[in-house]
């Protein structure tokens, strides 16, 4: 293909950067990421979840893990607080009798003191003194959290020179923070891993749907840029990144 039927192609990709809650569907089979975690958030969630717990999941998404836990739904809920999944949520999740209320700030989650025995956060914001809040004594929060320095050698080949977007957040900061909170750290672990991207449209749609890894990127802009990364898809079959992940469960003291 010429230079310009890539261009075409990539920003074909670009238009097409929209996801219905967090759904990564439109690249599968095209990218690769999460595929060697050194631990299993789905099994440490589901080994300390029974079915008398009271459950927030903030951060939702769209709520598609939360429902796949099966949970009794009275004892549910949920916080969101981007417009376009919260509005998911209240058609999915609200009619099932969850209790879902939308919220943007981890400092003030919309909730009562010592509500929850039972806490998770997958790839999304948190305050360790507000959760330290609504969980009653004894009470659990796991999370999988995305680094600081995700995506970074990814970030770099486009866009270089950028700052990280959440700097501090790495497993040795926020274990600390968590035990300042009143935390016992039950579980603590942090990896870097491949991600990896068999075709540069499958990267440009990835790069486009997550705008605080990726600011102001564009194939117009960065078209030099993706044409190097095209050609290391065509001698080496893919281009790598590394993601950073950390997890933590921690027991409120």
């Amino acid at each position: 293909m010429t230079p310009e039927q890539l261009r075409e192609g990539w920003k074909r990709e670009e238009q097409a950067a929209h996801i219905h809650g967090w759904d990564f569907s439109h690249i599968r089979d095209r990218y690769e990421e999460e595929q060697d975690l050194p631990w299993d958030y789905d099994a440490i969630v589901r080994a300390r979840l029974d079915r008398e717990a009271m459950l927030l999941d903030y951060d939702t998404g769209g709520g598609e893990y939360l429902l796949s836990l099966e949970h009794p739904c009275h004892r549910t809920a949920a916080t969101e607080g981007w417009p376009p999944n919260v509005e998911l949520c209240r058609q999915t999740l609200v009619p099932l009798g969850i209790d879902f209320r939308p919220c943007h700030d981890p400092s003030t989650i919309p909730f009562g003191d010592s509500v929850f025995d039972r806490m998770i956060n997958r790839h999304g914001s948190f305050d360790p003194r507000e959760i330290h809040r609504v969980l009653r004594q004894g009470g659990i929060f796991t999370t999988e959290q995305v680094g600081e320095n995700n995506d970074r050698d990814l970030v770099e080949q486009v866009l270089p020179g950028l700052e990280k977007p959440f700097p501090g957040l790495n497993l040795e900061r926020q274990r600390r923070a968590f035990e300042e909170a009143g935390f016992e750290i039950l579980d603590a672990r942090e990896a870097f891993r491949p991600i990896l991207f068999y075709d540069i449209g499958a990267f440009v749609w990835f790069a486009r749907v997550i705008p605080w890894e990726f600011p102001d990127f564009s194939v117009d802009r960065c078209f030099d840029r993706l044409m190097r990364m095209h050609r290391t898809v065509q001698r080496d079959g893919m281009v790598q990144g590394t993601i950073h992940r950390f997890l933590i469960v921690a027991r409120k003291r």
